[in-house]
């Protein structure tokens, strides 16, 4: 019986400190993997996103990457983005400091971040989408899926809003004390996601305190499998240029911190702009490599 072997490597993402941050593996020659296989190795792994390179299409491009949690494929993601940047850029320099991805979600451009000696030390990442407003959610729903009551979460700038710079999340602000608090009931989601999204629709809720250009956040997604993910770069550059839609500036930049809770501290970097087709948005950090290996099927 015939053998193949895939390589792989895993890093953290968002952090400078191994075993913090947002775990990632990365399959960095694909090609032969079914969509099956690519679906079992996600699940396998066990991360909140694998990745997995592919030859582009268009030879323009750096590479098709594909992005599988352990359920399904999605269409854009952030930490993936800036992980794989990051191990592209170290095992393909004559690629340069800008890479182009191909995904379901549009073309993601990734500009690498290196130190004195030219080494990768991470990337930022564009969002493939302008902000799209999806619509609102009551109050009164979302607060008890996250096992919180209506009075904890802060309306003054927004309710509950999905929004979509690429990939759809639900964005709440709620207070600083709240925030530590918080937990998912999944029956509650589950009840939340079929009366309001349609059945089997993802339902994954952002969490933020804000202290004026300072977040704190938190996500729970845990239908699609992420009970907590410890830093969710889509969420919050979508954050970002929703935070930017409120306002009459024509750019503006954050610091997140997210993971606490799960302790694996993650720190991103959010800057948001107004153009010509809508506000974009985009997300930078930090990567360490942890492991690599080989998986045989």
């Amino acid at each position: 019986m015939t053998t193949r072997s895939f390589p792989y490597v895993t890093l953290d993402v968002f952090t400078d400190t191994r075993f913090g941050g947002n775990p990632l593996a990365v399959f960095t020659a694909a090609e032969g993997l079914s969509d099956a296989e690519m679906q079992a190795l996600a699940a396998e792994m066990n991360y909140s996103e694998t990745t997995f390179v592919l030859p582009p299409a268009d030879p323009a491009n750096t590479a098709r990457v594909r992005i599988f949690h352990r359920t399904a494929e999605m269409p854009f993601a952030g930490h993936p983005n800036v992980g794989t940047g990051y191990v592209l850029a170290g095992l393909r320099p004559e690629a340069g400091d800008v890479l182009r991805f191909e995904e379901i979600a549009g073309l993601v451009e990734i500009r690498i971040e290196r130190d004195a000696e030219g080494h990768p030390t991470g990337a930022e990442i564009d969002a493939p989408q302008p902000l799209q407003i999806l619509g609102t959610l009551p109050v009164e729903a979302i607060a008890p899926c996250i096992g919180l009551a209506a009075s904890d979460l802060v309306t003054s700038s927004h309710i509950p809003t999905r929004a979509s710079v690429g990939v759809d999340f639900t964005l709440v602000e709620v207070t600083a004390e709240a925030l530590a608090r918080a937990l998912p009931d999944v029956a509650t989601y589950r009840s939340v996601a079929e009366e309001h999204l349609g059945a089997g629709d993802r339902l994954s809720i952002f969490l933020y305190a804000r202290d004026g250009n300072r977040i704190r956040a938190r996500m729970f997604s845990p239908l699609s499998g992420t009970w907590e993910d410890p830093a969710t770069g889509s969420a919050n550059a979508t954050l970002a240029a929703l935070l930017l839609s409120l306002t009459g500036d024509d750019e503006a930049r954050f610091e997140t911190v997210q993971g606490v809770e799960l302790g694996r501290t993650s720190s991103l970097s959010l800057r948001a702009w107004r153009t010509a087709d809508g506000i974009r948005a985009s997300v930078g950090g930090n990567c360490v490599p942890v492991l690599r290996g080989e998986a045989t099927l």
